[in-house]
């Protein structure tokens, strides 16, 4: 008997050591204020035509477009050209039924070490910078910050943010523009998720079983720790409006993989209208996830997320940026 309460003693001195050393390690890895600043280089966009570099507005100033699409992309020289053929036509294709329907894209190069900037020029050059934008970072910020520089550079009403490797068909675009013209109705705030829930059943069946471990047990600690009632929070394919997007990506921290549970978690505590549609999406290959050192990262960041503003080492931005 006394053997066995040696043993849970050492095991709840265990315990509460590693407790502190949680506590300890988040509060000296902690930065209050998110990461809004843009080096010099980072303000400004190229126009191929002058070759003269162009202020980027604010996501705090008004409106000028319909739609901005942000496309983070790191080391995508080979995938980003059949996204932006894809995008371009769907967008172009509108443009012609509707003259007076405006868009953006705005290619977020992520500190890339391919032509990925290069690339994504030949477009600006194709369509002109009031339809096609360059925003090179100086070094990488993660997909997080990728997507939020371009957010906080765009002009549109709304604002859709999707993946450089075009896994989501974008003509589904539209799906979410039904369910966001439903919401703005009575809303203000309004985020749509693209979610590809309906396909989990397939994926299983094609993943490994320690694949799938990671992926329930993600999801268990998403649901959790942060987020409630939406069922993909990892779909990079996400509509939100203007106000919303002003308000979210402010206030974001997490610039990594994690950065869109964080996203709806600030979402869920402001009561911004959250709703999720299905798209459809497929594998595309050279994914930038190393499967388990990226979701060790993410259950991370999840609990991070929740004790940080738990005890206010984060808080939520008043919408202004610094």
């Amino acid at each position: 008997m006394d053997l066995m309460w040696k043993l849970f003693f050492i095991l709840m001195s265990l315990a509460i050591l590693a407790l502190l050393l949680l506590v300890v390690y988040m509060y000296v890895t902690t930065i209050p204020k998110p990461n809004n600043t843009r080096l010099k280089d980072e303000k400004s966009f190229t126009d191929p035509s002058s070759n003269k570099k162009v202020l980027f507005p604010s996501i705090l100033h008004h409106p000028t477009v319909d739609l901005s699409v942000v496309v983070p992309a790191y080391n995508e020289t080979e995938r980003l050209p059949a996204m932006l053929n894809e995008a371009t036509e769907y967008l172009e294709n509108k443009q012609k039924e509707n003259p007076r329907y405006k868009y953006e894209i705005i290619v977020v190069d992520d500190g890339s070490k391919d032509e990925t900037s290069s690339v994504a020029l030949l477009y600006s050059e194709k369509y002109g910078t009031d339809k096609v934008r360059v925003l090179t970072l100086v070094k990488n910020r993660g997909k997080g910050g990728a997507v939020k520089m371009g957010v906080l550079s765009s002009r549109g009403k709304l604002i859709l943010f999707a993946d450089a490797d075009g896994a989501t068909k974008f003509e589904d675009l539209e799906k979410l523009e039904v369910e966001m013209t439903k919401c703005l109705k009575n809303h203000d705030d309004v985020v749509v998720c693209g979610s590809r829930a309906h396909l989990e059943e397939e994926a299983i069946a094609e993943r490994s079983m320690f694949r799938t471990l990671l992926m329930k047990g993600f999801h268990f600690l998403v649901w959790f720790l942060c987020v409630r009632g939406v069922k993909d929070t990892q779909c990079g394919f996400k509509l939100l409006s203007r106000s919303a997007a002003a308000a979210l990506f402010v206030s974001l921290h997490v610039e990594r993989w994690a950065f869109d549970v964080e996203l709806l978690y600030i979402a869920q505590c402001l009561g911004m209208q959250l709703r999720e549609v299905a798209v459809r999406w497929q594998e595309i290959e050279g994914s930038k996830i190393v499967p388990f050192w990226s979701w060790a990262q993410m259950g991370r960041d999840l609990l991070f997320i929740r004790l940080r503003y738990t005890f206010s080492l984060w808080k939520i931005s008043d919408g202004k940026l610094d």
